[in-house]
C-alpha cells in the first residue's frame, strides 16, 4: 500500500458520520492491512488509546494506533525478540520526532485543545469538527509516514535479523 493509499483508506474509515473508528483504531487498522497482518480488521487492542489513552490526553492515538501495528509488523519480520522490539522502537521513535516537530506537540490534550474526560468536553470536540481536521491531518502524517515500512524492514531470517 503506497501512502497515498493508505491515506485514503484512513479518511474512509475515520471521516464517517457513525464515528466508529478514532485515530487509534484507525491508524492501527489502516497499517494492519498495509502491512498484511492477521485480523486487519479487528480495532480492538487500540480503542482504548483514543484521545491520548482512555480520553485521559495522552499520547496521541495515532502514534499509539501506529506503534501496534508497527510492533506487530517487527516481530513478524524479525526472528529474534530484542532485535524486533529495537527495530520497532527506532520506528516509532523516528515517528514520533517527526511527528513532534510537524505538529508542536506528541499528548492529544495539547494537540487539540480539550480535556475529552468530560462528555461535554467530548461533545464540543465533536460538534467543532477539530477531529475532521486536525485529528485527520495527524492521521495521514503517520499512516503516510509508515505505510511503506515493510519494504524497509528486513523479512524473518534476513542477515542481521
Amino acid at each position: 500500500m503506497t501512502g497515498d493509499e493508505a491515506v485514503a483508506r484512513a479518511r474512509e474509515l475515520f471521516l464517517t458520520d457513525t464515528q466508529r473508528y478514532g485515530c487509534a483504531e484507525t491508524t492501527f487498522l489502516v497499517l494492519k492491512e498495509a502491512y498484511s497482518l492477521s485480523d486487519p480488521t479487528d480495532a480492538s487492542p487500540a480503542m482504548v488509546l483514543n484521545g491520548g489513552v482512555a480520553y485521559r490526553g495522552g499520547l496521541c492515538g495515532a502514534i499509539g494506533g501506529a506503534a501496534l501495528a508497527v510492533g506487530m509488523l517487527a516481530a513478524r519480520r524479525v526472528a529474534n525478540h530484542a532485535a524486533a522490539k529495537r527495530a520497532a522502537r527506532k520506528v516509532v521513535a523516528a515517528t514520533m520526532d517527526a511527528f513532534e516537530v510537524e505538529f508542536g506537540a506528541l499528548d492529544c490534550r495539547s494537540l487539540i485543545g480539550r480535556d475529552l474526560r468530560t462528555l461535554a468536553e467530548h461533545r464540543a470536540f465533536i460538534e467543532s469538527g477539530v477531529w475532521r481536521t486536525t485529528c485527520m491531518r495527524q492521521i495521514e502524517f503517520v499512516v503516510r509516514r509508515l505505510a511503506t515500512l515493510p519494504e524497509t524492514m528486513p523479512a524473518r531470517g534476513a542477515a542481521g535479523t
